[in-house]
């Protein structure tokens, strides 16, 4: 297995888009498949809580913010490719079909899935991240001090 860090962060780039994916998205992209591929549980998809941890301004000392309701599934290709995946929430088909794409991503098929799955959700996801960004940016407030000429020194 090659542990460098560029197929780490391709996966864990991919991972992340599949696990802010909406179900539908997941649910077209699966439908759309010709063959869809044979597989197996090795997860069957399960619920759990998971701890978020935040820090005070972004950069203090780390605090325990609360538990997130997360689903997280595993699944082998006929070929042995394995798939996971973790999601924030219930649905256990979203996570399911997460960890097929996650496994399809590690075969030949990975420029067919990269193009025709990824590709769109993380544009959908980057094009809603800059909706949000140009309502935050619409709402800002500049606060500055003047210099007060009767202040001691």
């Amino acid at each position: 297995m090659n542990n460098s860090p560029e197929p780490q962060a391709a996966r864990a780039r991919w991972m992340g888009i599949l696990a802010r994916a909406t179900r539908a998205e997941l649910e077209s992209a699966w439908k759309a498949i010709v063959e869809p591929p044979a597989y197996e549980f090795l997860r069957r998809p399960e619920t759990g809580l998971a701890m978020v941890r935040g820090r005070a301004g972004g950069t203090g000392n780390p605090f325990n913010l609360g538990e997130v309701t997360v689903t997280r599934c595993a699944v082998r290709l006929a070929d042995g490719t394995a798939g996971t995946s973790y999601a924030a929430g219930r649905d256990q088909r979203k996570a399911e079909l997460a960890a097929i794409f996650d496994a399809l991503m590690q075969t030949g098929e990975r420029l067919r899935i990269e193009g025709s799955v990824i590709a769109p959700i993380a544009r959908r996801q980057q094009t809603d991240r800059d909706l949000k960004s140009r309502k935050a940016a619409a709402t800002k407030v500049d606060f500055f001090t003047m210099v007060r000429g009767d202040n001691p020194k």
